[in-house]
């Protein structure tokens, strides 16, 4: 078992919304993109004069027009998870960092996080595209508790804009910004507790999503989307036999559309589905974990909660999670 202490997230004031994205007249239309996602507004780190003027064509130059940079993200939801679970940022003994678009290969991001911190800690990163914090916190339930210190700050900053070129309207309709931030431990037990994840890859596919080093997204759309409700799916059924029959769902925030099927074939009634792309967009690893902390302190002691998520890879991973009394 893993227990989560506080999550946090944070999602830059810059807003593109569908009115926006018209303007860009990319050969798209509000109805269009909410008709074909239901996503109406997205954040950026990016200026919106910028995505304008440059449509983000050279996405090397995105660094330097950016408002914020992956560690000053990482730091803001770091800070509201430590809040939230009532710690001090000097308790955390180990700093790992994920996602999707890494803007730094070499140190590892989590180092840089941690500075940003001032953290002097074991760091390392652990990216497995959308799916990274399942996979995050279920290698983490998998270690030996003795070669853990007492608290982990798990932090996913995915500032994916950087990696959109507004010329292609596949893409820049779904795409939105956000960094989240969990603390949690092997040994000190909390309301929230991990109490069974899976996780698995399917190779053949890794072409069907793929973000090169400071290059663009690009995506198989129709194959990921059939990929994404079926895996998705397929999480929920394996995770609810450990449920008590009734849970919360929440899956990869990909589009709004998506979850819906996915809902709808897995038996999951809309009051138990909690989402935020709608507001938020496509959020790569951060967007369900950000649906969980936007959610947190709705979830009341008995609830239990499933999350699903899909990317890259391809690759799935899900979480059950319970929430005991305080």
């Amino acid at each position: 078992m893993l227990y989560i202490h506080g999550i946090g997230h944070f999602h830059p004031e810059n807003k593109i919304d569908n009115h926006f994205l018209e303007s860009l007249d990319i050969g798209t239309t509000v109805q269009w993109i909410t008709d074909r996602t239901g996503i109406h507004t997205r954040r950026t780190v990016l200026p919106l004069s910028y995505i304008a003027e440059t449509r983000n064509r050279d996405p090397r130059a995105a660094d330097e027009a950016s408002l914020y940079s992956n560690a000053e993200t990482g730091k803001r939801a770091s800070l509201m998870a430590l809040e939230r679970a009532g710690l001090d940022r000097s308790q955390i003994g180990l700093l790992t960092a994920g996602g999707s678009a890494p803007r730094m290969s070499t140190p590892a991001e989590s180092c840089i996080i941690a500075n940003s911190l001032e953290l002097s800690v074991p760091a390392f990163d652990l990216n497995s595209a959308c799916p990274t914090f399942a996979v995050q916190l279920r290698i983490l339930s998998m270690m030996e508790e003795s070669m853990l210190p007492d608290f982990i700050l798990v932090v996913n900053p995915e500032n994916i804009t950087r990696a959109v070129n507004y010329d292609d309207r596949s893409t820049a309709v779904l795409i939105g910004d956000c960094t989240t931030a969990a603390v949690v431990s092997k040994r000190v037990p909390s309301r929230v507790v991990v109490r069974n994840s899976l996780h698995q890859s399917d190779p053949s596919g890794w072409d069907k999503v793929t973000i090169p080093s400071r290059g663009v997204v690009s995506q198989d759309g129709s194959a990921v989307q059939s990929f994404a409700i079926r895996k998705t799916v397929s999480i929920i059924e394996s995770l609810r036999e450990y449920t008590a029959g009734s849970f919360y769902f929440i899956g990869h925030q990909a589009n709004l559309l998506m979850l819906k099927s996915a809902c709808s074939r897995a038996g999951v009634p809309p009051e138990r589905h909690f989402f935020n792309v709608d507001q938020r967009g496509n959020c790569g690893a951060a967007g369900g974990p950000s649906v969980l902390s936007e959610r947190w302190e709705q979830f009341r002691p008995g609830d239990e909660a499933i999350l699903a998520v899909v990317g890259a890879g391809l690759t799935w991973a899900g979480l059950h999670l319970t929430f005991e009394a305080r």
